[in-house]
């Protein structure tokens, strides 16, 4: 049955000793029964290396060993080997050199584990390049990745800043390969990646994932923010897959009242029972808060808006949240490597279990499907873009999932964080597919930029006037499809057939135009000014940001009570 390993990287023992381990955590297998079972265990490891046909890497046999344990427990008990969690550590740095990716291994065809983007960092070539999550690299420089360890991983992907790397990726919805070339370049890893006011009254906060810096990030930007007449705020989490707990406390803790729950903690073991409790002092405690989230903001990201929700401290818009909710305690093995074991589970101040709902051994597809059938059922329901209260989809939920809030409103569990309102997933045109999925919008932002030079010079210092004033020359849109053309993509007048799939329509383009013109903006001013200028010009055709302004009135209220 195939099954995801997930791997928190990025790309940039023995046995007996894993026993002990177990051993020696609580006394787990101190009974008979325990230890009868455990030396079965070694005993099978022992025949194998005295007596298989061949010789054996008894490193390797030990890994599969363990691993093999952990999958019979939840699909985010990992093993992680001393070269991944290397990695690891650089991820919470400050810099790095890299191509700027997170990973996981997917178990693919014939047993072959296949290296899929989790998420591309935020101001990365990667991003820059047009990687995506949910991409397959199934090739690096002429040599096919599957199957690859996180030792070949970092082979490949790593090297000199400023050398090339190129990429085979498969893509949903795609039937041919995509090609890219990356340059590998210092990552940064700030995580607050955009902050700016939406309006004399609104601020904005996008944080990508939380790491060691997240806390005094977001406080920073709340001080910026003020600083600039901020009443109001957006913190956007939609794509956050999570990080530093310890940061989504802190974090949470600027928003709440001193003695309001942040999270608690559930398990078998006392020792893992605890509670997060808010202290005083927060800098925006009493405001109007709106968070953003989608189905990408898992684990931090969903303690952040979970506390929020309970409490009635502010709106939650977009769509149900990913569900991850286990603790996890990494241990130490001797080589290095280390064992990522759940520990105990999270659950939201009104007692909602933030975990999606898992069976031991399950395939991805069965961990997902409840989800998939709920996604399903609200598209049914909600116009592309549209928006919806979400007590709407309360008959798609037994009873037993509802809770109430501080304050007495209706809220939902079942797996993950279900938003007060929801927005429906925004559709585009084939010819918008291609061109987004492509990378085509960035690349040509790129060539563009380097053909207009005076474009810096012309708006310098005026970051906020250029994300609303700026307009792309006339025949801006020809010279796109000619680029287009002229890297390699098909433009036809009308799409007539399955040979045209991945052709860009001059036909569609009227449906994709504004579009395709707002982010080729975007990407002009991302060159021209850094990453945080990206966001307020794509931010004008983002659905769920729009949606979100409109609720005002109903965050203020909460923040009222």
């Amino acid at each position: 049955m195939t099954r995801s390993r997930l791997r928190p990287a990025l790309a940039t023992g023995a046995l007996a000793l894993a026993l002990a381990l177990v051993f020696q955590v609580g006394g787990a297998f101190s009974s008979s029964e325990g230890v009868q079972q455990s030396m079965k265990v070694q005993e099978a490891y022992n025949l194998i290396i005295e007596s298989y046909v061949e010789d054996v890497d008894s490193a390797k046999l030990a890994e599969s060993a363990i691993e093999g344990m952990l999958a019979d427990l939840d699909p985010h008990s990992i093993y992680i080997s001393p070269e991944e969690m290397r990695a690891v550590r650089e991820s919470f740095n400050a810099t790095f050199d890299g191509i700027g990716i997170y990973y996981e291994f997917v178990e693919g065809e014939a047993d072959q584990d296949t290296l899929v983007v989790l998420m591309p960092i935020a101001g990365g070539p990667s991003e820059e390049a047009g990687l995506e999550a949910g991409d397959r690299i199934v090739m690096i420089d002429d040599t096919s990745s599957v199957g690859f360890d996180t030792e070949l991983v970092q082979k490949y992907l790593k090297g000199p800043r400023g050398t090339r790397v190129d990429l085979v990726v498969k893509r949903p919805g795609f039937r041919q390969p995509l090609e890219f070339t990356i340059t590998r370049d210092r990552i940064p890893l700030e995580t607050v990646v955009s902050t700016y006011m939406l309006d004399d009254e609104t601020g904005y906060i996008k944080l990508q994932r939380f790491a060691r810096t997240s806390h005094e990030e977001v406080k920073q930007s709340i001080r910026e923010l003020r600083a600039q007449g901020m009443e109001r705020l957006v913190l956007d989490l939609r794509d956050n897959a999570g990080g530093l707990l310890d940061q989504a406390y802190a974090i949470s803790d600027e928003f709440l009242e001193a003695g309001e729950m942040i999270v608690y903690t559930d398990s078998r073991h006392p020792r893992n029972r605890r509670q997060y409790v808010a202290t005083s002092g927060g800098m925006f405690e009493d405001d109007p808060l709106i968070v953003l989230v989608n189905e990408n903001s898992a684990s931090a990201s969903e303690i952040v808006a979970g506390a929020v929700q309970d409490h009635d401290r502010g709106l939650l818009v977009g769509r149900q949240t990913f569900g991850k909710g286990l603790v996890q305690q990494q241990f130490p093995l001797s080589d290095g490597s280390v064992m990522q074991m759940t520990v105990s589970r999270y659950y939201t101040p009104t007692g909602r279990l933030i975990q999606t709902p898992y069976e031991v051994g399950e395939s991805d597809d069965d961990y997902f499907s409840h989800k998939r059938e709920l996604r399903d059922a609200i598209a049914e329901k909600i116009e592309a873009g549209g928006m919806m209260d979400g007590d709407a989809f309360a008959s798609l939920l037994p009873d037993s999932l509802k809770y109430q809030t501080d304050g007495g409103r209706t809220v939902y569990g079942g797996g993950g964080i279900f938003p007060d309102y929801v927005v429906g997933i925004d559709t585009l045109s084939r010819t918008g597919q291609i061109v987004i999925g492509k990378a085509l919008d960035s690349q040509f932002a790129r060539e563009f930029v380097a053909s207009h030079p005076g474009i810096a010079a012309e708006w310098e210092g005026r970051q906020r006037a250029f994300a609303r004033g700026y307009e792309l020359p006339a025949g801006t849109m020809e010279e796109f499809l000619a680029f287009a053309e002229r890297t390699g993509t098909r433009v036809v007048d009308e799409r007539s057939g399955e040979d045209d799939a991945d052709a860009i329509s001059r036909a569609e383009l009227d449906e994709a135009r504004t579009t395709i013109e707002t982010r080729i903006r975007a990407f002009i001013a991302r060159r021209t000014f850094g990453i945080d200028a990206f966001f307020p010009v794509v931010g004008q055709i983002d659905p769920t940001l729009t949606q979100a302004t409109r609720l005002w009135d109903t965050a203020s209220r909460l923040a009222s009570l």
